[in-house]
This record gives structure tokens, sequence and C-alpha cells, in this order.
């Protein structure tokens, strides 16, 4: 870490105290490991007082500043509104995605994890599977919502405007009643994922599909039922252009999508009760 412009270290949460040459400053794993030469302050939301998880009919709201260790722990533990909740089952799984120390777990935050916009990045890939909607504030007092699949536009790249800061996430309840199944996948046996890949099947039917770490952003598709093979596989063809699929040392585009179609046909057999995909 190389950070020596830095002149002040603000303890504040409201948007309105932003500046140019400020930066959020949650848990900071990704932040001081890149380092900067640029930056003037950081300014601390970890001060927020903001309840780290809040349970309600409506769903589950996952304030920015929720620990990877927090989550986790609500996973095992599910209080009594959270109870019916079956698709927190993939929760544990895409903490776990992180292959990190448990360090970085009580460090690390689920919304500084989306806002790095990392393509692997494994909050981003379980709100939006949930159909987690963001709460963003903004500099001049205003504030807006938008879908997690909307918010991470690409490799790094988010749709939040300069000073704009990410107060929470809410998974809505009837996503959160769902059946889930994930699938991920990586080039070494501790490595970042190269494919994560989430199913849901919602009580009335809907199928829904998301899809990242392969590709620079998170894709979802939605069917009012359950695809068969050839359906899913047509479908995941004209969502996906060929050039959306990542390229780095963490696994090649053709390796990607191939595996993308694999896992995604596993997930759509596991959904419909099928012993052996593709049956």
């Amino acid at each position: 870490m190389d950070m020596n412009t830095i002149q002040d270290l603000v303890p504040t949460a409201q948007p309105s105290d932003w500046r140019p040459g400020d930066a959020w400053l949650a848990g900071g794993t990704v932040l001081f490991s890149y380092g900067s030469s640029t930056l003037q302050r950081l300014l601390d939301i970890t001060q927020g007082g903001w309840e780290p998880l809040t349970a309600s009919a409506e769903g589950l709201e996952i304030a920015a500043t929720c620990t990877i260790a927090e989550l986790y722990a609500f996973a095992g533990e599910l209080p009594p509104a959270a109870s019916e909740w079956t698709s927190l089952a993939a929760v544990r799984p895409c903490c776990e995605a992180f292959v990190a120390s448990f360090k970085v777990w009580n460090v690390s935050t689920v919304g500084g994890n989306v806002c790095t916009a990392l393509p692997a990045g494994p909050m981003t890939a379980l709100t939006a599977a949930l159909d987690g909607q963001a709460l963003v504030l903004s500099p001049d007092g205003s504030s807006r919502t938008l879908p997690v699949t909307e918010m991470v536009t690409g490799d790094g790249e988010t749709a939040l405007a300069p000073g704009e800061l990410l107060r929470s996430i809410t998974l809505p309840a009837q996503a959160l009643g769902s059946r889930t199944a994930f699938r991920r996948l990586s080039l070494s046996n501790l490595g970042r994922s190269g494919v994560l890949v989430i199913g849901r099947l919602d009580p009335d039917g809907t199928f829904v599909l998301t899809v990242t770490a392969s590709t620079v952003r998170p894709v979802q598709l939605r069917f009012g039922a359950l695809p068969d093979q050839a359906e899913l596989r047509a479908a995941l063809d004209d969502a996906i252009p060929f050039t959306l699929y990542h390229d780095d040392v963490h696994g090649l585009p053709q390796w990607r999508q191939y595996m993308t179609e694999r896992l995604s046909e596993e997930i759509r057999a596991e959904l419909a009760g099928e012993t052996e995909a593709g049956q």
C-alpha cells in the first residue's frame, strides 16, 4: 500500500461531505491493496451506525458496511423472520468463494465487494441472483434505487456517479423464498472464481439464472418456467455475446463460455429434479 497523498481521515456517512479527491472507505481491503497517488481524503463510513442486517416481511436489508463474517454468521443462525428464506442457502457458498482468511472476512464488506465491481465478486453474484435492490445516496441529498444487475456495469465499473454512496442492498422476500442451486469453478484449488452461476426457482415456477465471474458484468436470464436444455443453451447464446466473457489469467473466454453453459445446465437439471444433467 502506498497512499502518501492522504491528508485526512474523516468519519462520516454523509454524502454531502464528499468532495473531489475523496474516496469512501469501508473495510478498505481493496482500496489499501491497490493504493493511490491522487486521493486526498478517506471518508470512513464504518462509524455510520448502520445495522448490518435487518429482516422484515419485505425481505432482508444488508447494510453496505455489513462484513462477510456477519453475513456468514447470519446464514447459520437465522432469526424467526428469516426461517422460510430457503435461498439463503446460497449465502455461505458465496462467502466461501472469497477464498480469504478470517482476517479479511472480518473487515471486508458486502457493499465494498459490490462497488469494487470485480467480475469474480461473490457478493455481486449473491445479491444479483436474489434480485437485490441497491439504495444509493447522492451528495445533493437525493437517493435512488437500482438493481445490482444494473449497478455493476463492467470490470471495475459501476453506475455510481462521483460522490454517490451505496447505503444498502435489499433482497426481496419473494426471491428469498426460492430454491437455489450454486456452481463455481476456478483454475486452481484456491484461486479466484473463473465461473460463478446461481440458479433460482421461485414458488410461482419462475426460473432465474445469474451468471457472474465468467462475464465482465452480471448477466441474468429469466424464464416463466424451467426451460429444457436446448432452450437454456439458446438463451445463454442470445444473452451473452462472446465479447462479454472475461479474459484474464484466471481463465480464457473460451473456457469461461464452455463452463458457463455446462454449469448452467447442471443447475437447470438440479432444480428440475433430474438425476443427470441433460436427462
